[in-house]
């Protein structure tokens, strides 16, 4: 079903009596009026018509993002290109797809003006072993599992090994420490205050590493044996 901006598509168990434009969804827990979709330019907006339910609006290719919609929420604007609604409907989960106009975007260099550069909050240099191990790290949720659970180090270890013969514990663990004082989880060794204990420290790392896009599903090459350099 194809929307030009400005029109509506209305869901729900229900279709209503008179004009088009309404997609059934022929299921006992899904609402007679469930919801509309406005398009909008760029972007569109989700009203949830539901007295009870809150639906969510998945990224599919954002490694677990997604937006709630809370019950009688109208008009909330939606930013992905692609995205699933996702419908809690008595004992299962509907889900449906979304696809809006592709994203247009800034030059680059357009907030530069000859000045000094703006320093990175994260840098990265994805030559770097360390760029690797993170890597490994997000790779299950990037490539479409946003629940997985990570993998453990021997895992990640194997992982490597195509491209990164000599990995091993030791360098892996190093690595994941390397990084979380890289993206400042932690104190340095050598700070004179080192905090406390830092837990689920790999998950902190994916968790930041996702949110922030410092590692994307095209960059998962660099885990193949003969992929071009970054």
């Amino acid at each position: 079903m194809r929307l030009a901006p400005g029109e509506t598509l209305r869901f729900g168990r229900t279709p209503p009596d008179g004009p088009s434009g309404f997609l059934a969804i022929p299921h006992h827990g899904v609402s007679r009026r469930a919801g509309e979709i406005t398009a909008a330019g760029s972007h569109w907006t989700l009203s949830n018509l539901s007295r009870t339910s809150t639906y969510v609006v998945e990224n599919p290719e954002g490694a677990g993002e997604h937006i709630k919609i809370a019950p009688g929420r109208i008009e909330a604007p939606i930013p992905f290109e692609f995205s699933r609604i996702v419908l809690p409907a008595a004992e299962d989960l509907l889900s449906f797809g979304i696809w809006a106009p592709r994203h247009d975007y800034a030059d680059e260099a357009a907030d530069e003006h000859g000045g000094e550069p703006t320093a990175h909050a994260f840098p990265l240099d994805r030559t770097k072993r360390y760029f690797l191990v993170l890597a490994a790290l997000c790779e299950a949720r990037l490539r479409g599992a946003p629940h997985a659970p990570l993998p453990t180090v021997d895992q990640v270890v194997g992982r490597l090994r195509p491209v990164w013969p000599a990995a091993s514990r030791t360098a892996v663990q190093w690595n994941i420490d390397y990084l979380a004082v890289k993206f400042r989880l932690k104190q340095p060794p050598e700070s004179a205050d080192c905090g406390p204990r830092l837990n689920g420290k790999k998950e902190s790392l994916v968790s930041l590493a996702l949110r922030f896009d410092l590692v994307r599903e095209v960059e998962l090459a660099v885990l193949d044996a003969g992929a071009p350099a970054a």
